[in-house]
């Protein structure tokens, strides 16, 4: 989160709680479109409507209100919310590895005082299986997040779009599916413009459905049935269940609905704040949710057999047309959102080390969030569209119900685990937080896993394969770091390696790339030894990605001279909204200014001090005319017979994904004529 979001207050929260109307909230305000149309109601009654309208009502209050607004919120990691936000904050007060290779060293902060550790806390440290659990189900709900980017638009679009069907008999199925495919594939098509120009209207839009949806829902109220708040009693909850039995539990399916969307109030935290966010749902979204909900249920009490149109059967005939303008508008807009979140968890997967290299580009210089990658957007594209054309509204809702379910579940259980571990919450809240959401949303999750045969296993097995994925490519840099920290060069070694007579100091000025700040790379070592040389001036670079949105320039590189002639050390830092461009003549002369400062200042103020500096700046100068070169190991893992059976798996399986991923340099703006790999095996 951006140290101006923290500090916003009165009308700046006020600002940005409109804002989070057209980013946070797209999917859950856009809910009551297809949460009816999901349910299979068979021989629909009041009372049974009354019993579905209170799991609702009491669903939004708990879930939304008590669990996200109330406790999630309070769980943010340097500003981020979201699974992994969790699972990163876990990591920082448990020694269970670090986050990310990339910032080993800067993200520890780990207690000192080790004798209070709880009975937990020392199960992870000593279980390699739990970490390994911990990790696997965190990214899972992080995957799970990006199948809601598949699902979202799809369901969303088709359903407003729905809208022409129920006023037109004619219309086809398959006529609305074959126009929402279209206006999704326009929308996949406009991505690479970036949202910047008509990003002003996602608020305006979004805010006209909220405050439209509740003024017809208390008209339904007053027209068709004025005592529908009795069922806010969760006395009707137990008469719904005791009378319906299984198929009140199959129900569950689509109930849940209601709530979809909540976990993009914890995942976007850090582009707003807690404040702002709390401010939008305790006054727009909640109440425009319940109302838009009681209107839905009083009109379906007096028709009880149109809850397949259940959402534009109950809309006026006077403002029909209007509101599925609005409704049509507001799904792109959710839709957009979930796009948006979904490039933006892929780029910081990326940068974090978690995910394969993919082309990840900034489609505006002012907004961190405003990422687009090429590979993931036609991806996306496809499910999507195949989605609609394959499976229809039924079977996407189906699906959607699985997605939500397991996120809220593992969202409790790790929120449950950060009360323990690092909040020291009294066991009996931790209990009774624990009973409550983990039995309710394990409820759900029993509910629509039986929907798994009928389109549920959709986003199931995206997910599961973008988590092993995920899990295979964060295995494979991990046993990589692990390996070059344990075989990685020292000065001496380097100092000996250069003393020998064969091995040539060439003309130029290189950029060597390495993981360790400590040492130097085992690459460095193979490649002196067989191209017996190295440039006359070598900088051993090392790329370190901060949780901050810019680095301050006089941060951003940092420079030493090492006990060897013409070998220096760059640390370069940067943020998630830095531009990261090493290829241009920009950045080489910041690191050579920046060098010649160094020396500068190493040798004091004296004019004659400075000229003793004036022959190495020289040396300097001279290396960067007669050439930049930027080298980087591309290791690969000789996987020996004394490996265990898994790491013999996830190597195999990470040298797949590591074969057809982007390389590093290019994607760091190096142009290619400039870039030297260096193969090397790793033994395993």
């Amino acid at each position: 989160m951006s140290p101006n979001l923290k500090n916003v207050g009165g009308w700046g929260n006020v600002v940005l709680a409109y804002k989070t109307l057209g980013v946070v909230f797209g999917g859950l305000v856009t809910s009551p479109l297809y949460v009816y149309p999901s349910m299979p109601l068979k021989s629909p009654t009041e009372e049974k409507y009354l019993g579905i309208f209170s799991i609702m009502f009491w669903t939004l209050t708990l879930i939304g209100v008590v669990k996200y607004c109330g406790i999630a919120l309070k769980a943010d990691d340097q500003g981020e919310g979201g699974t992994f936000a969790l699972y990163s904050l876990l990591c920082k007060n448990m020694n269970i590895g670090i986050l990310s290779s990339n910032c080993a060293n800067s993200n520890s902060i780990l207690p000192e005082n080790t004798e209070r550790k709880s009975r937990l806390v020392k199960f992870f440290e000593k279980s390699i299986v739990a970490r390994r659990v911990l990790l696997f189900v965190s990214i899972l709900g992080m995957c799970m997040l990006i199948g809601d980017g598949i699902l979202t638009p799809a369901i969303s679009v088709l359903s407003a779009m729905d809208g022409v069907k129920a006023r037109f008999d004619s219309v086809s199925k398959s006529l609305v599916e074959a126009l929402s495919a279209v206006v999704l594939v326009i929308l996949f098509l406009l991505q690479k413009y970036g949202t910047s120009r008509v990003s002003f209207m996602f608020s305006p839009i979004m805010a006209a459905w909220t405050l439209s949806t509740p003024i017809v829902g208390i008209y339904s109220i007053v027209r068709h049935y004025p005592s529908i708040f009795k069922a806010l009693s969760p006395h009707y909850i137990f008469l719904f269940f005791s009378r319906n039995g299984k198929e009140g539990w199959l129900l569950l399916g689509g109930t849940i609905l209601s709530i979809t969307g909540s976990e993009a109030m914890f995942a976007d935290l850090g582009h707003f704040n807690k404040s702002s966010i709390q401010m939008a749902f305790f006054f727009t979204i909640y109440p425009s949710l319940v109302f838009t909900y009681a209107g839905q249920t009083a009109y379906l009490i007096k028709n009880p057999d149109d809850f397949k149109d259940g959402f534009y059967k109950f809309i006026p005939n006077a403002v029909y047309w209007p509101i599925f303008i609005i409704a049509t508008l507001a799904a792109i807009v959710a839709s957009q959102s979930l796009i948006s979140a979904t490039f933006s968890v892929i780029k910081q997967s990326v940068v974090l080390d978690y995910f394969p290299r993919v082309k990840v580009v900034h489609t505006s210089p002012n907004k961190e969030g405003e990422v687009y990658s090429p590979e993931v957007n036609y991806i996306l594209m496809i499910l999507c569209v195949a989605v609609i054309l394959i499976f229809g509204d039924g079977n996407i809702a189906n699906a959607f119900g699985v997605v939500v379910s397991l996120v809220m579940l593992i969202t409790t259980i790790l929120l449950t685990l950060v009360m323990i571990i690092i909040w020291r919450t009294s066991p009996l809240l931790v209990a009774l937080y624990f009973s409550v959401f983990f039995t309710m949303e394990g409820v759900y999750v029993s509910a629509v896993c039986t929907k798994i045969p009928e389109g549920g296993w959709i986003p199931f097995a995206i997910s599961l394969i973008l988590a092993f994925i995920m899990f295979g490519w964060y295995y494979g840099r991990q046993r990589k770091i692990e390996y070059e920290l344990t075989h990685r060069i020292d000065l001496a070694t380097l100092r000996m390696l250069l003393s020998d007579p064969g091995v040539q100091r060439v003309p130029g000025l290189c950029f060597f790339y390495t993981n360790i700040q400590d040492g130097f790379t085992p690459v460095l070592g193979h490649y002196v030894k067989n191209t017996r040389s190295l440039h006359k001036v070598t900088i051993f670079t090392t790329l370190r990605y901060l949780l901050v949105p810019r680095v301050d320039p006089h941060e951003r590189i940092i420079v030493r001279k090492l006990a060897l002639e013409g070998v220096y050390r760059c640390l370069i830092q940067y943020g998630y909204a830095d531009s990261l461009n090493l290829g241009g003549d920009d950045f080489v002369s910041q690191v050579t200014q920046s060098l010649q400062a160094h020396v500068e200042n190493g040798l004091g103020c004296l004019p004659s001090e400075r000229l003793q500096a004036q022959p190495e700046i020289s040396e300097l100068e001279e290396a960067k005319m007669a050439g930049v070169v930027h080298i980087r190991g591309k290791t690969r893992f000789y996987i020996s017979k004394k490996c265990s059976r898994f790491d013999r798996f996830m190597l195999v399986f990470y040298e797949v994904l590591h074969g057809n991923s982007r390389s590093a340099l290019p994607t760091l703006g190096v142009p290619p004529p400039q870039c030297i790999e260096v193969g090397m095996l790793y033994e395993a």
